[in-house]
């Protein structure tokens, strides 16, 4: 039942709703159904980024049902509202893979947006596909506003000859395929199967990474993200989430209370632990520079370095993510780098409780092989690794899981275009110690800075991953893996020395010492600089052009700001 005290929580829309002045917008809000009973409460914003494009937000409106019952519960009036997403599984590797990134701006602009206009006291954002989730962050920590994330939760695994399989296998089969290694019928067969239902992407790729850094960042409730789309108690766990946002508005607590430089550290602390995609590098920069708080490239290096690898998931281990649940979820992951002494304890969630708390709940499901005891990591380090050298001397970005090589040295084979290098690798035109560089991707050359999944996976999938390395302006999906380098900073778009690369140039790839190069001296690379020329805008208006001409390095998580 609502209490007593809800007409008191209309902090922010007693100036929507309340007063002889405010009668026109009450007769236009009762036209949609609501009473006077509903807007006497508070009004709590539900930010839906339900689409019907893709499985990853597909059932998302049924969990949004579930949240406005929680609500309506509690005491206050829900009132949905949808943002934009785009899949980046289904735009892999075409031009609409560029709004991706974008998307994540649009969405943090709207949920903004919409909250500030209807003066809402409250919000809950359900998010699914990958920029979904940072873009709820980025929105509330704008905001300000008492409110949580919901993850709608990670796809089944199909089951293809007897194995688990996610769309990571699809886009290796496409390489293997091409490569005469995988037939027709079998491609096509593991298309059909790979997806089985609602959910987002199966692996500890971008959405799963995220939402396991909601969880850990305290924007989200323990272990509620972590239940599968489908699962049954996803439905109860929407409803109880609709709860909380209404005890969250009720104890005044705010998301500038939760998004500390402690609660980052723990995100990227998790992210590290369990292999987590690159694309966590770019997202948690951008919602620390929502916050202010001073976060940088070189802290993820040392997080990562110092945290040991735990979990043996996809894409370079052997589970999905819904595996990761049913061992216990994030929680058993923080109890054990709690042990450790890796995570900062007493970093407040959204329940009011801390870190260390929550994890003191945890349930781990016995013999579980998912989450390594501490004694025996994946590999003491965690995945993220910041190289720099005369190519990246802002930094770039690799993921090491622990079975790949760390070195690479080899000469670049250059292209100007994710296109141009997936017609190369299809094409049988790289060969055993190539380095392939694919430049303008960045955030504002490509724009967008799109994944290269449909490189990266053709390049395992051809055989070729063990002897091949990858470098790109770009960036990944979550599912790639391999000794592939992205994020290179400053991008050739902007000058950056891969802008300077030739076609042969001997490049050094060696984690071990975070480095980064072209074996050319520094007088070499200044008449190339003397001589180089920025390409054209690929677009000219719209969308793309206004961010190409707002958005930041990928060393500062690719933010758009007023231009200086």
């Amino acid at each position: 039942m609502p209490n007593d005290d809800s007409a008191s929580l209309k902090h922010r829309s007693r100036g929507l709703t309340t007063g002889r002045d405010r009668a026109g917008a009450r007769s236009m809000f009762k036209a949609v159904g609501y009473t006077d009973a509903d807007l006497a409460r508070p009004l709590i914003g539900v930010a839906n980024t339900w689409i019907e494009t893709m499985p990853c937000n597909f059932h998302l409106r049924s969990l949004a049902a579930e949240v406005k019952k929680g609500i309506r519960e509690a005491g206050g009036t829900p009132m949905e509202f949808n943002t934009i997403a785009i899949s980046d599984g289904e735009t892999m590797g075409t031009e609409g893979m560029r709004a991706s990134l974008v998307s994540r701006e649009v969405i943090a602009d709207s949920i903004e947006l919409v909250c500030r206009g209807q003066m809402f006291d409250a919000v809950i954002a359900i998010v699914g596909c990958d920029k979904t989730i940072p873009g709820a962050a980025m929105a509330l920590a704008r905001l300000d506003l008492p409110g949580l994330v919901l993850y709608g939760g990670t796809i089944a695994p199909g089951r293809f000859q007897g194995r688990d399989v996610t769309i990571q296998d699809v886009y290796e089969g496409i390489g293997a395929n091409a490569a005469g290694k995988m037939s027709d019928a079998d491609l096509k067969a593991l298309e059909d199967v790979a997806c089985p239902g609602a959910g987002a992407c199966g692996g500890q790729y971008t959405a799963n990474t995220m939402s396991m850094a909601m969880e850990l960042l305290g924007l989200s409730p323990a272990g509620a993200n972590g239940v599968p789309a489908l699962a049954a108690e996803k439905s109860a766990v929407a409803r109880q989430c609709g709860a909380l946002v209404m005890d969250v508005l009720r104890r005044g607590l705010r998301p500038s209370a939760i998004l500390t430089r402690q609660a980052l550290e723990n995100a990227i602390a998790g992210v590290a632990a369990s292999g987590g995609s690159t694309n966590a590098v770019l997202h948690l920069l951008a919602i620390a520079r929502e916050t202010g708080v001073e976060l940088s490239l070189a802290d993820f290096d040392a997080i990562s370095a110092r945290t040991p690898l735990l979990c043996d998931l996809m894409p370079a281990g052997r589970f999905a993510a819904a595996e990761l649940h049913r061992a216990g979820g994030v929680p058993v992951l923080s109890q054990r780098l709690l042990a450790a002494g890796k995570l900062h304890g007493e970093a407040i969630t959204v329940t009011g409780r801390t870190l260390a708390a929550e994890a003191a709940q945890a349930k781990e499901t016995p013999g579980q092989e998912v989450i390594r005891p501490l004694a025996n990591p994946v590999k003491p380090t965690g995945g993220i690794v910041v190289l720099r050298g005369n190519l990246a001397p802002d930094g770039a970005v690799v993921k090491l899981s622990g079975h790949e090589r760390g070195a690479h040295r080899g000469p670049a084979r250059v292209f100007e275009s994710e296109e141009a290098a997936m017609a190369a690798v299809t094409g049988g035109q790289i060969r055993p110690n190539d380095v392939v560089v694919i430049r303008n991707e960045g955030p504002a050359g490509g724009p967008g800075m799109r994944e290269m999944l449909g490189v990266t996976a053709a390049i395992v999938g051809e055989g070729l991953g063990e002897t091949v390395a990858l470098l790109t302006d770009g960036r990944f999906s979550g599912a790639t893996r391999g000794l592939m380098v992205g994020h290179v900073a400053p991008e050739a778009a902007r000058g950056g020395p891969i802008a300077l690369l030739r076609e042969g140039d001997t490049v050094a790839i060696d984690a071990a010492q975070r480095s980064l190069r072209v074996e050319l001296d520094d007088a070499e690379l200044a008449r190339r600089r003397a001589a180089w020329q920025p390409r054209p805008p690929v677009y000219a208006a719209g969308v793309f052009a206004k961010y190409a001409a707002l958005v930041a390095s990928a060393a500062e998580g690719a933010i758009t700001r007023p231009p200086r």
